[in-house]
């Protein structure tokens, strides 16, 4: 994390020796992306890319919370209020349009792309960093989709990242929201160096004259345990059968504490987006790139925005506060194979576009 500067531009850039540093700047909002945010990192990278004297880019959040705890999806939620349903599903698919562009570029930048990965890195914000080339942890990092808790899915290439975790961790991250810290982000594929946050300012200063993978190299040291490796047995287990109902079953059948635990976590969540997440990742496995998954997430985003849950979660988790959604359906028997379907339908006319399409590269 790096301090605010005096710029109040929601996204500062700027570059030093043969680094481009770009600086995720809301920390009150713990640095959560609005569209603004999404086409001000687009234009960078686009700028950089060409510029032969940039040979590094390092992204940061400012503050001393975290790199960033996801999409504004507050806004969504106001602009449903106050624009109504259709100014506001219109208004989201152009945002999740260009975020999703974004994370595709990301993962296809030439050049080093240094994701400091310190303290809140949630939705958007795993989007943003984890399709990176170097992605660094520290003691502090907090990583995960939290999107099934408001009624949502992992998206912004979640559903890729955790589909391509070892056995089902992905799944079960999927499943529970939960955040995991530096050792479990590394077993699970989602960084790839622990490095400790008193020598972040080093990282910092020395990426701008030495070659990104030589600094982190040289200050990554040996990461905190990953809790999640002892439990591969039973969530490779429960977590395998086909369906959230039999998840369920599994978990509680499993004689574990922690089996138990994760199964009333998952109970509690919208049982629609549980079972669209759940085929999503199945569905995402299947898919031979990053691309192709950036375009199923964004029609299954799209679709979900009609979905009732999606608002309902928004207004009991970050709104109202009070912690006790109204799901409808309100249980997982309930969510019919149609209603999951529905999610991955075809948009014709309104399907993601990724730069490199139009000019017909791949």
């Amino acid at each position: 994390m790096t301090p605010g500067g005096a710029d109040d531009a929601p996204v500062l850039r700027h570059v030093e020796g043969e680094a481009g540093f770009l600086t995720l700047n809301r920390p009150r909002a713990l640095n959560s992306l609005n569209h603004t945010m999404v086409l001000a990192v687009e234009e960078a990278l686009v700028t950089w890319e060409r510029d032969p004297s940039v040979r590094t880019v390092v992204l940061t959040g400012s503050g001393d919370r975290g790199l960033c705890a996801g999409g504004d999806v507050r806004a969504v939620y106001d602009d449903i209020r106050t624009s109504g349903e259709s100014a506001a599903a219109d208004a989201s698919e152009r945002f999740w349009h260009d975020e999703y562009r974004m994370n595709a570029r990301i993962a296809r930048f030439p050049k080093p792309y240094v994701a400091v990965m310190d303290g809140l890195v949630l939705g958007g914000g795993v989007g943003v960093s984890a399709h990176g080339s170097v992605r660094v942890v520290t003691e502090r990092s907090l990583v995960g989709m939290p999107e099934t808790t408001i009624g949502f899915v992992p998206d912004v290439g979640g559903s890729y990242l955790l589909s391509r975790a070892p056995g089902e961790l992905g799944t079960h991250l999927a499943l529970t929201a939960g955040p995991v810290g530096p050792g479990d982000a590394l077993l699970c594929g989602l960084a790839d160096h622990f490095v400790p946050s008193e020598s972040l300012p080093e990282l910092l200063t020395a990426v701008a004259t030495e070659p990104a993978e030589e600094v982190v190299a040289r200050l990554a040291t040996t990461a905190p345990p990953a809790p999640l490796a002892e439990a591969r047995a039973w969530i490779d287990h429960c977590y395998a059968a086909d369906g959230v109902e039999e998840i369920l079953r599994r978990l509680r059948a499993a004689g574990v504490p922690e089996a138990d635990a994760a199964a009333d976590v998952i109970a509690v969540k919208s049982p629609t987006a549980l079972k669209v997440t759940l085929a999503a990742l199945r569905r995402a496995r299947e898919l031979p790139s990053l691309d192709d998954v950036l375009r199923q997430e964004y029609r299954v985003s799209c679709a979900m925005l009609a979905v009732p849950d999606f608002v309902e979660g928004v207004r009991a988790q970050l709104v109202d506060k009070d912690r006790n959604p109204t799901w409808s359906p309100a249980t997982p028997e309930e969510v019919t194979e149609e209603d999951v379907e529905r999610c991955f339908a075809p948009r014709p006319g309104r399907e993601l576009e990724l730069p490199w399409e139009a000019d017909g590269t791949s």
